[in-house]
């Protein structure tokens, strides 16, 4: 008969000592940061940075436990100035009455506007708290310098598939050991911790799931079937604006840059899979275009600018194919970013040169009064030069020096375009 322990599976299997806690070897096996801060007891503040179901809260219950601190949890999603500072005055009663240090555990900290995070300060600053916050986003875009001075940040790594399954064997063992054991199918397992994608907890979760599930087989069975129905609807991680979105668009532009087709189709598999909007990877994909083949291939932005039309019309997923196609252009076309790197030298320019006037020959003159006061006089209209070439001709500020900006790649179109230019440059 089943134990009455009505806890969620990944509460009750949650590690009690550190030898427990599965993943993380990089901070937690011998010689590693937070090892050794814990034989030592230096108990000092922290920023636990990790994906989801990685154990930050753990680990901070199991840093309390081995420096003999206090331990007080609060949630950012729910509590405020006046929370933080009740707890304050709870470590301050509680090192009154026995000397004892409080940690104090703040999850998903980024949820705090720069002023509530300023609250824990000066208790951070005194002692009075020893502060560990748990984020899955950026500290350096979502911590506020002055804490992040105050904290060091170790950085979490999601679990791979062996570390999944490691966990979800012993979970196996717990639950029949309660009275919840059934016959499991080979494969049941692998395929829950593929589906988990790295989060621990999901990965319980689901077996949770399909351990009831399983219940109700004669005799009592995790198939495959079960497993695949817990595990469907799973998505990859991928948090939208936050870093794995950026990280995942940049691989993406990346792969297409390196010329990399299969990588680049890889990524922008993974972004869709995960939720992306696709129209945001077709703005992406026309900035691919102008960046990084620019010239070389002309045809890369039309094929771009057609990918977006197509999604448009099509929506998803049929208008998801005209962007892997174009995804797939871009990554084999030659590659430029002589239009890119030439922009951006002529806006440093224009930014630093001040308001230099249009030289009197290149103005506009559509009036009387405008022609009488020279504009535009002395202008060479090109049609009407050899070539279409006004040879000598200067179309810069007068007060600026001719600048190179464009220097055509040696690939694609853009070896003609230079060429051409050459041509041009030496009459």
């Amino acid at each position: 008969m089943a134990s009455p322990d009505n806890r969620p599976l990944a509460d009750r299997l949650r590690p009690q000592a550190l030898e427990e806690v599965v993943g993380q070897e990089h901070l937690l096996g011998p010689g590693k940061p937070l090892r050794r801060m814990l034989e030592g007891q230096h108990l000092h503040s922290m920023i636990l940075w990790g994906p989801p179901g990685t154990g930050k809260t753990t680990l901070a219950r199991l840093i309390a436990q081995r420096c003999d601190a206090e331990f007080m949890m609060l949630s950012a999603v729910m509590a405020g100035v006046k929370d933080i500072r009740a707890a304050v005055e709870q470590a301050q009663l509680v090192r009154q009455q026995s000397g004892q240090r409080t940690l104090l555990f703040l999850d998903e900290v980024h949820r705090f506007n720069k002023s509530q995070q300023d609250a824990f300060l000066p208790w951070v600053e005194d002692g009075t708290v020893t502060f560990i916050g748990a984020t899955t986003e950026n500290p350096s875009f979502e911590l506020n310098n002055a804490l992040l001075s105050r904290a060091r940040v170790y950085v979490l790594r999601a679990l791979d598939e062996s570390q999944l399954l490691s966990l979800l064997q012993r979970a196996v063992q717990l639950e029949a050991a309660r009275g919840n054991g059934c016959v499991l199918a080979p494969a049941a397992l692998e395929l829950i911790a593929k589906a988990a994608d790295g989060d621990g907890r999901r990965a319980l979760n689901m077996l949770e799931l399909g351990l009831d599930l399983a219940q109700a087989e004669v005799p009592p069975a995790l198939t495959l079937a079960i497993a695949n129905e817990v595990a469907s609807g799973t998505l990859r991680r991928f948090d939208n604006k936050g870093d794995a979105f950026y990280d995942q668009i940049s691989a993406l532009h990346k792969s297409v840059r390196g010329s990399d087709p299969d990588a680049a189709l890889y990524w922008l598999c993974r972004m869709l899979d995960g939720g992306c909007d696709p129209r945001y990877i077709a703005r992406r994909v026309l900035r691919m275009a102008s960046e990084d083949i620019g010239n070389a291939d002309p045809r890369g932005l039309t094929l771009a600018l057609e990918a977006c039309e197509v999604y448009e019309r099509l929506g998803s997923p049929e208008g998801e194919l005209a962007l892997a196609q174009a995804v797939v252009f871009l990554a084999v076309a030659a590659k430029s970013n002589a239009v890119y790197m030439a922009f951006n030298e002529a806006m440093q320019d224009a930014q630093n040169s001040g308001s230099l006037d249009v030289p009197m020959r290149l103005r506009n003159a559509p009036t009387r009064l405008m022609k009488q006061l020279g504009h535009g006089e002395g202008y060479r209209y090109a049609h009407n030069e050899p070539d279409a070439y006004a040879a000598g001709e200067k179309y810069f500020p007068d007060a600026l020096p001719a600048r190179h900006y464009y220097r055509p790649a040696p690939r694609g179109l853009e070896i003609k375009i230079a060429e051409a230019l050459e041509k041009l440059r030496k009459k």
